[in-house]
């Protein structure tokens, strides 16, 4: 074979490959079904959260345990029911090819601790009772459609915006290298948001399992970015998974236009 074959040959070789290796990179989703049973029982579970990390998708199971979701080869699906250990499962080509996929969740066993409750001393006097009772000072504010119970809006105090102006602007400050090293997680708030069950899913969460797991980071890192937003320790520690995307969405759109 002459040289200028072996160089199309060659060429025509290298455009196949390369059409192949997109071919793979676009990987379209298509619809997976699967059922989720109790391991123990292997009865259907109902109202299991199922959650496709890599595409930001979410949706449950019926009362057969059934479920349906966009899926693609090496996407992430995330289990979640409350009382039962939280299941991760990549997705592979056997499993969209042959179907008839079954996932088992375990049961949890919880130690319940003796808990001590401890009354507010009252004097019968309102203006000295008053004066007792702890308040949390950041104001708060609501989104149309969700409980009226509000969301903390940080800390509004008197110095509180210099506080955060100067942490964002400050190079080796944690926010600034949390939002600045993972931009392309962050960009998953918005996805986050505009996903009815993912929604659903986060409101009746405090446990920042699936939060964490969307926005691949720890939760410490959760708690450290609300504390660097003013936000206080309460809030933290007291709203579910929605109200803490809620903070951290509205302080990482604070931070990108002070970077501009």
């Amino acid at each position: 074979m002459n040289r200028p074959l072996q160089h199309i040959f060659a060429l025509l070789y290298c455009l196949m490959t390369a059409w192949h290796v997109v071919g793979q990179e676009e990987n379209p989703a298509q619809i997976f079904q699967a059922k989720v049973l109790n391991e123990t029982s292997n009865r259907p579970m109902e109202s299991v959260h199922v959650v496709n990390l890599t595409r930001v998708i979410g949706t449950t199971t019926d009362a057969k345990g059934v479920f349906e979701i966009p899926v693609a080869v090496n996407d992430t699906l995330y289990f979640s029911y409350l009382g039962y250990k939280p299941l991760k499962v990549p997705v592979n080509a056997d499993m969209i090819k042959f179907g008839n996929n079954t996932f088992k969740l375990t049961e949890l066993a919880f130690a319940l601790e003796e808990i001590i409750i401890r009354p507010y001393q009252l004097t019968g006097y309102l203006d000295i009772d008053a004066k007792n009772v702890p308040i949390n000072p950041a104001g708060r504010f609501s989104i149309s459609g969700l409980p009226n119970s509000g969301y903390e809006a940080g800390n509004q105090g008197r110095g509180a915006f210099s506080k955060a102006v100067g942490a964002l602007f400050n190079p080796a400050d944690f926010l600034h290298n949390l939002f600045g090293k993972n931009p392309q997680q962050m960009r998953k708030l918005k996805q986050m948001r505009a996903d009815d069950e993912i929604k659903n899913l986060l409101a009746a969460k405090f446990d920042r399992e699936v939060l964490s797991q969307l926005l691949n980071l720890q939760k410490v890192d959760i708690d450290e970015i609300l504390r660097n937003c003013n936000y206080s320790d309460v809030f933290i520690k007291e709203s579910n998974d929605l109200q803490i995307l809620e903070a951290i969405s509205s302080c990482y759109e604070e931070y990108k236009i002070l970077q501009m």
